[in-house]
């Protein structure tokens, strides 16, 4: 098993860093114009925010109609700090980042320790009430620049920083998925009353699914702040929020490769479809509509994909061809 796994986690590895430095090939000689890199970083930047809701509403169960204001606390967090604090050149970001992680998370567990001590829809309704008072504050403080927006934010965001903190990102939440923390939060998505019977202290599990959800959320939020330059509280309202979960349900509840593929569709889409300006928001929706209807459970469902179970197949099924040939032969 031990054997299987570092297998898996060198063929991970190593697909990742040719994914990476094809991008930096492509990008080194001008095939990926700096439209498209941008493109790229909107794209990372949004399976951020989609996998880190797939850990509070596909995995844990618990719909949330705020994350967008979490993404605000650590966009405004990171630029504020970024702007204010001198530190030597290459710590300014980095530590910008962590900082506005902390204050998302923090936030995170204020509105959690209460609501995720209840059941049904109060989640959804206090992580929406907590996403519009977020903006309406950011939007009446001075040194938030109010409805004019932030601005003077240096353009620490780039292609580098944002892919190796995407990686991260899902590396760590699908390292937490397959855990013993994992299956618990899982357990209490199934049937909260069998957890409880079976010794699961499922507001524990409840609040730590969700805090980190938002720390990502924050860290989302710094990276886009930092690629933007100048940020506005009216972009991190409701409509970002719904956006954000219909990817996570376009994807598949619960699967993290379903809402890295689906946050990617849903970014390239709009893209893709400029060039019909008159028709492309009404094509999105039917496309949308057409996908809820035909296979409501999301683009994979529950299902992982595995790229070292899928080469594993490739190999089972290439031998066993090249078997049967042989047999005929002789």
């Amino acid at each position: 098993m031990m054997k299987k796994n570092l297998v898996s986690y060198g063929v991970n590895f190593l697909s990742i860093l040719i994914i990476y430095l094809l991008f930096i090939t492509l990008m080194q000689t001008g095939v990926i114009t700096s439209y498209y890199q941008g493109i790229l970083i909107t794209v990372c930047i949004n399976i951020i925010l989609a996998t880190s809701l797939n850990l509070s509403t596909g995995c844990l169960g618990e719909l949330v109609l705020g994350h967008a204001g979490f993404m605000s606390v650590g966009a405004y967090t990171a630029a504020l700090f970024t702007k204010a604090v001198p530190l030597p050149a290459g710590l300014e970001f980095p530590v910008g980042i962590l900082l506005a992680g902390l204050c998302a998370a923090f936030f995170g567990l204020l509105i959690g320790i209460p609501a995720l001590r209840l059941r049904g829809d109060y989640l959804a309704i206090i992580t929406l009430g907590f996403g519009e008072i977020i903006r309406v504050i950011l939007l009446n403080l001075d040194f938030t620049g109010g409805g004019r927006g932030l601005s003077g934010i240096e353009e620490y965001t780039n292609f580098h920083w944002v892919f190796v903190i995407m990686v991260l990102t899902v590396a760590i939440l699908f390292s937490l998925f397959r855990s013993r923390q994992g299956r618990a939060i899982l357990s209490v998505r199934e049937n909260q009353v069998a957890a409880d019977s079976v010794g699961i202290n499922t507001t524990k599990y409840k609040i730590m699914a969700f805090v980190i959800s938002s720390f990502f959320a924050g860290i989302a939020g710094a990276l886009y702040a930092h690629y933007i330059t100048i940020i506005d509280p009216s972009y991190f309202g409701f409509n970002l929020s719904i956006e954000i979960l219909v990817m996570v349900v376009l994807g598949g509840m619960g699967s993290f490769t379903g809402s890295i593929l689906a946050a990617s569709l849903l970014t390239l889409l709009p893209e893709v479809l400029r060039g019909f300006n008159d028709y492309r928001l009404l094509i999105y929706s039917i496309l949308l509509v057409a996908m809820m209807i035909f296979k409501p459970e999301g683009l994979l469902g529950k299902y992982e994909f595995s790229l070292t179970r899928f080469l594993s197949r490739c190999k089972r099924f290439f031998f066993k061809g090249r078997k049967t040939v042989d047999g005929g032969a002789e």
